[in-house]
């Protein structure tokens, strides 16, 4: 037998609560300065008990080419990324009116 999704009750490989929880995500996108003055892109508010956040943070820094890391529900990339971020947020399936850069 297949294994059933507790939350939306299709089988585990056609399950699509990933993707609703992408589309309703509010994202914050924003440039932080760390230790010796070094840019860091900071992405924050995915839901990280809907989302695999360290999918998303290797899928970010592999298209990017940079380096970084998750922690406390974020992800740092070193360097400002904040134009392309989103451009990449949209391609993995969030919606792009949830996507807020500054």
């Amino acid at each position: 037998m297949t294994d059933i999704c507790d939350t939306c009750g299709l089988p585990k490989d056609l399950c699509v609560c990933e993707s609703i929880a992408k589309e309703s995500q509010t994202i914050e996108v924003c440039l932080e300065k760390k230790k010796f003055n070094k840019n860091y892109t900071v992405v924050s508010g995915i839901d990280t008990k809907q989302i695999d956040i360290k999918d998303v943070g290797s899928k970010l820094k592999a298209k990017l080419a940079c380096g970084g890391t998750v922690k406390d529900g974020k992800v740092e990339l070193q360097g400002d990324h904040r134009k392309r971020v989103k451009e990449i947020l949209v391609d993995i399936g969030f919606a792009p009116e949830m996507i807020i850069v500054k």
